[in-house]
């Protein structure tokens, strides 16, 4: 249990279930100290939970007599976030231990409409992650389930797709599958317009219509290995990672959105980005008023340093010295 927000859910569902529990034994079963304990019980104070704590040798914490925690109502888009900040724990092996991982599934489960409960099912069942997945931007819940579901149920849909050069088309595709990486989503499947294996942007589909026929996909196909090895192979030499530190609103201003990702992060912009040539992307970096951090590769950190000395180069260079 080594996500304090998943310490805290905990130590309220213990609460619920006992009429009382002493620092020590929710430390034990938290896997804490008595001190944390204390922090998390002032956490749930501060949402509104009314925990009284009972001080003394044999004093403990409770919920307030009579408190009943509102039942959990969830929209689409909150249902959505939450299946897959747990897809995304259990697949990275950011997640807890196993059986707190189903419980929190089947809970979730429970408490939604029956109109949502086969779409995140579905979801659940066919979405892949690659090593590189990072925090992105979400498509449109409607797109995203709907694609989920066709590649479970192994049926035919149509899309409306925009390609980046804004062009609009309509076509059917077999979705083999839903993958996340790198900060965004992509369905694998077999294009009917084009009659061959291709790769599509979620966030560039702007509809998804079922259609009545069905599909085999080939037997052993792997979308993410497909995914990966078609980008490996596009113009991009280079997979760049920064953290700049700033702001994400005018950060976003200044960079093209259409060749980075931009995610929010506590020390700043997580910017990810694909470039053919680095010297361009440190000329890029270098026109920004804020500081970053370089993650990978390291070879923008060589191409940083030939940028600074051509401009010390150029600071000391006279009028009448001609440039080397």
């Amino acid at each position: 249990m080594s996500h304090p927000l998943t310490r805290v859910l905990t130590l309220l569902e213990l609460l619920q279930s006992s009429a009382r529990l002493t620092g020590t034994e929710l430390a034990d079963r938290l896997d804490t100290d008595v001190r944390t304990v204390r922090r998390y019980t002032a956490h749930l104070r501060d949402l509104g939970i009314p925990v009284e704590a009972e001080r003394g040798r044999h004093g403990g914490y409770r919920l307030a007599r009579g408190y009943r925690m509102p039942p959990l109502v969830l929209t689409n888009d909150e249902a959505l976030a939450v299946v897959l900040g747990l897809l995304a724990a259990e697949r990275l092996g950011m997640g807890t231990a196993a059986p707190a991982s189903a419980g929190a599934f089947a809970k979730i489960e429970r408490v939604l409409p029956h109109a949502l409960r086969e779409p995140l099912a579905a979801m659940r069942e066919t979405l892949s992650f690659t090593a590189h997945a990072v925090i992105g931007q979400t498509p449109g819940t409607g797109v995203l389930l709907a694609l989920a579901q066709a590649s479970r149920a192994r049926t035919t849909v149509g899309i409306s797709h925009q390609s980046w050069r804004r062009d609009h088309t309509e076509r059917d595709i077999d979705p083999y599958g839903v993958v996340f990486h790198t900060g965004r989503w992509y369905v694998v499947g077999h294009d009917h317009l084009r009659d061959s294996l291709r790769t599509f942007r979620i966030d560039r589909i702007t509809s998804v219509t079922p259609r009545a026929d069905s599909f085999t996909a080939p037997e052993g196909f792997d979308p993410v290995a497909h995914l990966t090895s078609t980008l490996a192979q596009g113009p991009y030499r280079w997979q760049v990672e920064v953290t700049i530190h700033g702001p994400l609103d005018e950060i976003a201003r200044r960079l093209p959105r259409s060749v980075v990702t931009l995610t929010a992060q506590p020390t700043g912009v997580l910017m990810h980005a694909r470039a053919e040539r680095l010297d361009g992307m440190a000329h890029l970096l270098a026109s920004l008023e804020w500081p970053f951090t370089i993650h990978h590769p390291d070879e923008l950190r060589q191409a940083l340093r030939d940028l600074a000395a051509q401009l010390a180069a150029a600071a000391q260079r006279k009028p009448e010295e001609p440039p080397q």
